[in-house]
């Protein structure tokens, strides 16, 4: 079989494109007992329907066969299975370039029905057609574009906690691409020159198997003019160089936070706009305060007689000491809040997160037998024990 023109052979065999080859076998044996010819002598059509489901099976029935049909849409003898793959990437990638197809050596090439070249749809007209719509999607992939926009850049940029919590001005040291200097983004250099790869015409002969094909010159991508590439950037447009890149910090900027610094990112080419600088905030820690969110938390230690009684006791918070009320009875571990005295929230400056204080009871060390006799003393005056809830609940 040299090749076949457009047909859906799951079709002509009534299955799926996803059948096994069990099931196709199946079905070229019971449309074979309908239609072969010893079953309908002197019957045309169905001699011509026999034909048409061998030629499926045939197809189908071949794995490698198949493959090439399912990513090209016909077979043909002539085509290597892994050259078919690519020309079906090509044609996935959706490409706008086309394949010059006058170029094509299609000797020894014969229709589905047998048909000479020249001769109609089963001819090599129906097959150059069938090509052309096939590689009419295929680009070059160095194709020159016009002006291209520069990519994004990302860093983390790390700040102290109080800049974080205040604001402020901070830097960072990145490395992006540039507009080289020499060939001011336009990556070449001098005067244009024929190319030496096509000799100016602007495509080349390739072969495949059998076929002989004109593509666009990868060198000049089909222009059949190349330039010097610029020795400063060797043909890029940008270089690469440092730079310190300043920014501001909101007050209340939360860790994980990304900031946009737009135009900071690399330069284009050929003129395109700069990327942006995308900045990703990590936040220093504190040995004192401990941010979550907008709200502050902090461990208070007191004493046995503040938890006891009850106490006003001063306390840190972010904007200096403040006095916090501890109530009579206050448990180790207790958590108290103290409303709005977190941070300010970055988008919304009018609001404020809380801090919450965890109490921490401070047993003192006794030292003197007088203090201990005092402690045996208060233990007898409240004999509960702290236990028997823990005990109830077994």
């Amino acid at each position: 079989m040299a090749t076949t023109a457009n047909k859906d052979y799951y079709a002509i065999l009534g299955v799926k494109k996803t059948a096994t080859q069990e099931e196709i076998r199946k079905a070229f044996r019971k449309a074979a007992r309908k239609y072969h010819p010893d079953v309908n002598p002197g019957d045309k059509k169905a001699e011509e329907k026999f034909k048409e489901i061998s030629e499926a099976n045939d197809i189908l029935s071949d794995e490698k066969k198949r493959k090439v049909y399912d990513q090209l849409g016909f077979y043909s003898d002539q085509i290597d299975p892994a050259q078919a793959e690519a020309y079906a990437r090509q044609q996935a990638a959706g490409g706008t370039g086309r394949v010059d197809f006058d170029g094509f050596d299609f000797s020894g090439f014969t229709g589905a029905g047998g048909g000479q070249p020249g001769t109609g749809s089963s001819g090599w007209g129906s097959f150059k057609d069938i090509f052309s719509g096939i590689f009419s999607g295929a680009q070059h992939p160095e194709r020159p574009h016009g002006p291209q926009p520069g990519t994004d850049l990302e860093y983390q940029a790390t700040v102290d906690f109080w800049t974080a919590i205040r604001g402020g001005q901070t830097r960072i040291q990145i490395h992006r691409q540039e507009t080289c200097p020499t060939c001011h983004g336009q990556a070449f250099t001098g005067g244009p020159m024929p190319c030496p790869e096509c000799n100016g015409s602007g495509q080349v002969t390739q072969m495949g198997g059998r076929m002989k094909f004109n593509i666009p010159c990868p060198r000049c991508n089909g222009t059949g003019r190349i330039s010097n590439a610029c020795p400063t950037c060797h043909g890029e447009g940008t270089v690469s160089k440092p730079e310190t890149v300043e920014f501001r910090i909101k007050p209340g900027t939360r860790d994980g936070q990304r900031i946009r610094l737009q135009g900071k990112g690399n330069a284009g080419v050929n003129g395109g706009p700069a990327g942006d600088l995308f900045l990703i905030v990590r936040t220093g820690a504190h040995p004192v305060f401990t941010r979550v969110g907008d709200d502050i938390q902090v461990m208070v230690p007191v004493t046995v007689p503040e938890a006891s009684l009850g106490a006003k006791v001063e306390v840190p918070t972010i904007d200096g000491r403040a006095q916090l009320k501890i109530p009579p009875g206050t448990q180790s571990g207790q958590k108290l809040r103290m409303r709005e005295r977190g941070v300010e929230n970055a988008q919304h400056p009018e609001q404020r997160g809380d801090q919450i204080v965890t109490v921490q009871v401070a047993v003192p060390h006794l030292n003197d037998e007088r203090s201990r006799e005092i402690m045996r003393e208060l233990g007898k005056l409240n004999p509960q024990d702290p236990r028997t809830a823990l005990f109830e609940k077994l």
